[in-house]
């Protein structure tokens, strides 16, 4: 399914995701410039609803506000000298495993807000940026995830308690002062381990509202 990156009508423009309709049933619209939002949404939902989607979400306007709130998309952030170190090890994801790290990245991260599903093509992409990994310590695995430069975009452990040695796990795979990650408002239990490791909210990336 493609995504409209410019979905551009009378009433204005917007950024219609699509590519999770397949999987989830869910797109995002994200409105981008306009005078007459109200129209401008009609219209992007109703094309949203034809490509299939029985969940839409939208954000980037004062107008949504009306709607049921869903989430926000926070940031986060510490100094990586701060951050303590881990006798984990980071593994980075290969041809012969990408199909397992996604299997478990899917399963894990279905139940979150604004889960972006990762297919097949998605995992190439992975691949080729080189900033997948497993965390181990030993035989175990702890968990996986994706970080590079100054940002960690995906924590997920797969043993109770294994969340903060996947996060100090995935430091070493960042460069520069700063470990930065983003994590939905809903998801609680993520936000009280970032707390407890001492990472500070520096930001709102996004909020998104329930349109359908």
């Amino acid at each position: 399914m493609k995504d409209f990156p410019f979905f551009t009508t009378e009433n204005g423009v917007a950024s219609l995701t699509l590519k999770e309709i397949p999987y989830t049933r869910t797109a995002y619209i994200k409105i981008q410039d306009t005078t007459q939002p109200g129209k401008l949404l009609e219209e992007c939902v109703g094309f949203c609803k034809m490509a299939g989607a029985e969940r839409i979400y939208g954000s980037n306007h004062s107008f949504l506000e009306q709607y049921p709130f869903h989430t926000q998309i926070l940031r986060m952030s510490k100094l990586r000298e701060e951050l303590a170190d881990t006798d984990a090890a980071l593994i980075p994801v290969m041809e012969d495993t990408i199909d397992r790290w996604r299997k478990i990245y899917n399963d894990r991260m279905s139940g979150v807000a604004n889960f972006s599903y990762m297919s097949a093509s998605d995992g190439k992409e992975l691949l080729r940026q080189g900033n997948g990994y497993f965390v181990h310590r030993g035989e175990t695995l702890l968990g996986i995830g994706i970080a590079s430069g100054e940002k960690i975009d995906a924590v997920i452990a797969v043993l109770p308690g294994a969340g903060e040695d996947v996060v100090l796990a995935l430091n070493h795979a960042l460069s520069g002062e700063q470990a930065a990650l983003e994590v939905a408002s809903t998801n609680e239990k993520a936000i009280r381990l970032y707390r407890k490791m001492g990472f500070l909210k520096t930001g709102e990336i996004s909020r998104w509202y329930r349109l359908l």
